[in-house]
């Protein structure tokens, strides 16, 4: 080849100018200098895979298919022409070629080690562990260097945890006991050198079960020369594993000794006390007292003997009477009243604002009586009184931390309204002094210290707002949080709120605002993107919901390449004790319910939002890939991600269950992606049927009609129609809760029953039995013409009613009801924008069909009267012509349905909320104006959105 008998340095030189394009971005610059140098030298394969290259990031996707596979079909074997190629198969996630380059290399060049290793990691990206395992021994064959051996003993591991066969006990077992041998070996002849080396070993063994051999690996010679930095943990959970309590209570003395406010070495510690009771009676003949003693002696001579106040070990000593009274132990003789101790740790950290949350670790374990009882000895203790103010921002932090503390016992559930206005009122007084007193001088990336009262409060006002189902109360709330924020830039506690209260309202341009605000990113996009993407679909912005759908599916597309070089990287540099970390997270973040949600979501956006001919819906449905008979998504491996503790609460105790109200959301929106996947994959059978996608269409070239129906085409539909009507009467038997509402923080109920109350089922049930008979030219295609024009009727009424329900709400309350009153009006048009989409194809490909008729097939007619049951293609058309008719009009009853939808009005008169927020004169005004002005511009921006939505339906139809 030429490049082989170039200088390789004139070579690299002269590819320099299309890295370097490439590099910043120029694609176009780099194409004209790959073909330039290609004029040159037509058979340098290095700049033909640069080409491609070039082509691919140009969006010229076939003829960089063509350009790659020149170059793959001559098997390259220079590193630079390899490297490129594998670059393009990276971006286009075709990972198994990069296997087939590397093998195609390695057989023309069977000992090259850099080869070789390109070939292990290209297995290690497809997950191929077997192949590993071959690659790697062949590998320290060729160079017997440890990282290569080791390669191959993780590969064996890995075919016995996470293989095909590592469901398997027995291949589990065998698997791990090769690879202990493997290690064994090893270590025998002298040759283990690094501490990951021993790691490894250590994990092998405790996979296995094995942990005395553990225990006496980790504690020799050869463990304590190599992997001297080994956890603590480690050793912790060998002995706990051994039972060895007595050893584990001995070292967390002395660690505690050394780093006192480690409060997971309390926890273990107070454990290994624990535990020492079961076991000392019948052993050593002691009591349990002696043990608890000794412990108690040990957490106040730590308290004592501390140079400085530290946490752990009072929150030990709280941790160690809970533990007492839950076995009936005297736990106030030995360690001291509760109450006392719990005030004793407020007076010392109360003026730190994560002593609600500890103290909050210890409330369920006395009765509700206690916890009162002790609430109000706390806001005593605090020194803030209805007539006095804090004078210092400690004092301020523990006046807060006794009310939240307050509220978590349960106090202010049992309040009247009013009691509870005049609470609200006086947080308010409270977060004007502390903000006046200490929050002005503080930097922009810091929070207000009295920013908690705001928050607070806000929360007092949802109870009374749900107690009276209205609205008034929380958009003062809500006018009071956008005050705060204007103070305290960095409050992200005041966006999440704010953001959940603008979802509560259905205002979503307030809602975008608050998200685009709280800046969320990478991960984070993951963990806390629920809090806004799950509320977008049926907000009633079809066209906006789909940038924000967009910049969280890059940050997962993205991602995923990354997640394969940081595990590929972990093999190159044997980070062993890694791997498992960033497999789990690869896993965890490829099955995330958010992704899965937001993808399908997306691609339904799409479909209801097509606005160009049929030929261009048809080409952008195309695109989306969608395969009816194939369900892509692993429904028992979906993640839950979701940070659910990342919004703030002080709710009380006794009723907040957060783990039985995140399994209720999860399953709900479980449930949820069920109807939206099924939907989608239905739908898209219906266009596939007539439209069918690239690769049928060489099958149904050989249909002798146009319109013949293949067989497993319609068994498609067939098939989903059966799932779709069986899930739903699988969901209404299931007959699921709307999540709870009694509290600001929880969950905004799923869409769940607003879908299953929708006319969902019926209509697109009626519409899959409408598309096989039209395909067939059934004689009940008349029928079934009729009763869609029924449903089209039902849902333009269910439109129209819930518009004028939302008009009258209006004269009551704009805004209690309005999501709700949204996300009907949202999904009816959503219905008839699917159905408008599918009726636009169907009279395409029926007129298609019958010039083609007419041209070829002049006899066409004389067939139907030999088999009057089918009904003519000119019948269906005209049937389908009819029914877009009926459609189009109901459209425009709509438009003018939404040309008469009135913005939301304000619960009450402008004045009466300045009244009532009293704060400064010269914000107050321009504040609750700006506030009330996104919600009549979100409804605006909204209905504008809808209005041309149905236009553009309109014209399609129209056609």
């Amino acid at each position: 080849m030429a490049q082989q008998g170039m200088d390789s340095a004139l070579f690299e030189r002269r590819l320099r100018p299309v890295y370097d394009n490439l590099e910043v971005g120029n694609n176009r610059k780099a194409l004209q200098e790959s073909e330039k140098l290609l004029r040159k030298h037509p058979n340098l394969l290095c700049a033909r895979a640069l080409k491609g290259l070039s082509l691919l990031r140009l969006g010229r996707y076939e003829e960089s298919h063509g350009c790659l596979q020149v170059v793959a079909q001559e098997k390259p074997i220079d590193d630079s022409t390899l490297q490129v190629l594998s670059f393009c198969y990276r971006e286009m996630e075709q990972l198994d070629k990069i296997v087939e380059l590397y093998q195609h290399a390695v057989k023309q060049n069977p000992g090259n080690e850099e080869l070789l290793a390109h070939l292990f990691v290209s297995h290690v990206r497809v997950e191929d562990y077997k192949a590993q395992q071959a690659v790697a021994l062949q590998l320290y064959k060729a160079q017997p260097k440890n990282a290569y051996y080791f390669w191959s003993v993780i590969s064996v591991v890995f075919q016995g945890i996470r293989g095909p066969e590592s469901a398997i006990p027995e291949k589990r077992k065998l698997y791990l006991a090769l690879a202990q041998r493997m290690v064994d070996k090893h270590i025998k002849e002298g040759k283990m050198e690094t501490e990951q080396e021993a790691f490894l070993y250590l994990h092998i063994l405790k996979l296995q079960n094995k942990h005395q051999e553990a225990w006496e690996f980790l504690t020799g010679e050869l463990c304590a020369k190599l992997y001297p930095g080994a956890p603590v943990s480690m050793k912790f959970e060998l002995l706990k594993e051994l039972g060895n309590w007595k050893a584990l209570n001995e070292l967390l003395q002395q660690l505690l000794e050394a780093d006192r406010d480690r409060w997971d070495y309390y926890k273990e510690y107070l454990q290994s006390c624990f535990e020492l009771i079961k076991s000392t009676p019948t052993t050593e003949g002691g009591t349990p007292n002696d043990t608890l003693n000794s412990c108690h002696k040990f957490l106040l001579h730590i308290i004592e003997s501390s140079t400085r106040k530290t946490r752990g070990p009072y929150l030990a000593r709280l941790e160690l009477h809970k533990r007492m009274r839950a076995i009936q132990l005297p736990a106030k003789e030995l360690v001291g009243d509760f109450d006392d101790l719990v005030i004793e740790y407020f007076v010392l950290f109360g003026d730190k604002s994560c002593c609600t949350h500890d103290i909050a670790l210890f409330l369920p374990s006395i009765s509700m009586e206690q916890r009162q009882a002790l609430a109000n000895k706390l806001l005593a203790e605090s020194g803030i009184s209805s007539t006095s103010l804090p004078q210092t921002k400690e004092h301020m932090q523990k006046h807060i931390c006794a009310l939240q503390i307050s509220r978590m016992c349960g106090v202010h559930i049992e309040l009247s309204v009013d009691h509870l206005l005049a609470f609200y009122t006086a947080l308010k007084l409270h977060y004007e002094h502390g903000y006046s007193s200490f929050g002005t001088q503080l930097l922009s990336t810091e929070m207000g210290p009295s920013d908690p009262y705001a928050l607070l409060a806000a929360n007092v006002m949802y109870d009374i707002s749900f107690r009276e189902q209205k609205s008034d109360q929380l958009f003062e709330a809500l006018c009071l949080l956008q005050y705060v924020l204007r103070n305290s830039t960095s409050n992200f506690h005041v966006k999440l709120l704010s953001l959940k209260i603008y979802h509560m309202f259905g205002c979503m341009l307030g809602a975008q605002e608050m998200y685009d605000y709280l800046d969320i990113k990478q991960i984070q996009l993951d963990s806390m993107g629920y809090v806004h993407c799950n509320l977008l679909p049926l907000s009633g912005r079809f066209s906006g919901v789909r940038t924000c759908y967009d910049s969280t599916l890059k940050f997962f597309t993205n991602s995923y390449k990354e997640r394969l070089e940081y595990i590929a990287l972990t093999y190159r540099f044997c980070t062993f004790s890694k791997m498992e970390e960033f497999m789990n997270f690869k896993e965890r973040l490829t099955n995330s319910l958010l992704y899965v949600a937001c993808s399908v979501e997306a691609q339904l956006c799409d479909l209801v939002s097509c606005y160009g001919n049929v030929q261009q819906n048809l080409t952008a449905y195309v695109t989306m890939s969608i395969e009816p008979a194939d369900d892509r998504i692993a429904w028992n491996e979906l993640s839950d991600n979701r940070d659910l503790e990342a919004i703030i609460r002080w709710d009380p105790l006794h009723l907040v269950d957060a783990e039985a109200a995140r399994k209720e959301s999860y399953d709900q929106e479980i449930e949820v992606l069920q109807i939206r996947s099924l939907l989608l994959r239905l739908f898209a059978s219906f266009i596939d049927l007539y439209h069918a996608p690239p690769t049928a269409k060489l099958d149904m070239s050989n249909s002798k009609t146009p319109l013949e129906p293949p067989v497993e085409d319609t068994a498609t539909i067939e098939l989903l129609r059966e799932s779709w009507t069986g899930l739903h009467q699988r969901l209404r038997l299931m007959n699921y809760k709307p999540l709870s509402q009694q509290f600001l923080v929880n969950l905004l109920p799923t869409r769940l029953h607003l879908l299953l109350e929708l006319p969902y089922e019926r209509f697109f049930d009626d519409l899959a039995q409408f598309v096989l008979d039209l395909y067939a030219g059934a004689p009940q295609l008349a029928m079934q013409c009729k009763r869609m024009s029924e449903n089209v009727v039902a849902v333009m009424e269910l439109c129209l009613q819930t518009i004028t329900e939302s008009n009258e709400w209006n004269s009551k309350d704009g805004l209690w009801k309005r999501r709700s009153h949204q996300q009907k009006v949202a999904a009816c048009l959503e219905i008839l924008s699917l159905y408008a989409f599918l009726l636009s194809v169907l009279n395409d490909k029926l007129q298609a069909s019958a010039k083609t008729k007419t041209k070829k097939k002049p006899t066409g007619d004389n067939k139907t009267q030999d088999t009057p049951q089918i009904i003519s293609e000119k019948e269906r058309s005209q049937m389908l012509q009819e029914l877009m008719r009926q459609l189009k009009h109901k459209l425009e009853a709509c438009d003018s349905a939404l040309r008469s939808w009135k913005p939301p009005n304000l619960p009450r008169e402008l004045s009466s909320f300045m009244a009532d927020m009293s704060l400064k004169p010269e914000v107050e005004a321009t504040l609750i104006g700006d506030v009330s002005a996104t919600f009549k511009e979100s409804h605006e921006v909204m209905v504008t959105e809808l209005r041309n939505l149905i236009k553009d339906k309109i014209r399609i139809v129209g056609k």
